[in-house]
């Protein structure tokens, strides 16, 4: 197993690879986002984890990037040049983002599904903090 020096990195990806997305193509996706990333020499600068299921299978097939806070839906290999661009020179990638993170929690883009709520009751207890 590897340990990697993370000292340089500005971002790290997560690829959904739960069971929705691999039958919507995931493991492309992660292939052609890892290949743009060794191509262009960014192995230091972004670093990949592929994840079980994201909890997003509407969206398949989701990416999760940081320290942006990005969640990516519908994304496939032919969007990942556009996606690594995205990470490196900063232009974003708009209309693949579901959700983005204004500080306290993710808000959904306009024409995303919304999903289901987690536990109604525990949202209700904590919203009021």
């Amino acid at each position: 197993m590897a340990t990697w020096n993370l000292e340089q990195t500005k971002h790290h990806v997560f690829i959904c690879n739960g069971s929705s997305c691999t039958k919507a193509g995931a493991e492309e996706l992660t292939s052609a986002v890892r290949a743009e990333i060794t191509a262009r020499d960014l192995d230091p600068f972004i670093h990949t984890t592929r994840t079980l299921c994201a909890g997003r299978c509407q969206d398949r097939c989701v990416i999760v990037s940081y320290p942006d806070a990005h969640w990516y839906h519908e994304m496939d290999a032919s969007l990942a040049g556009a996606f690594i661009d995205s990470l490196s020179d900063g232009m974003q990638l708009t209309d693949s983002i579901s959700h983005r993170h204004n500080g306290q929690t993710f808000e959904r883009e306009q024409g995303t599904p919304a999903g289901i709520d987690k536990n109604p009751d525990i949202v209700k207890r904590v919203s009021k903090l």
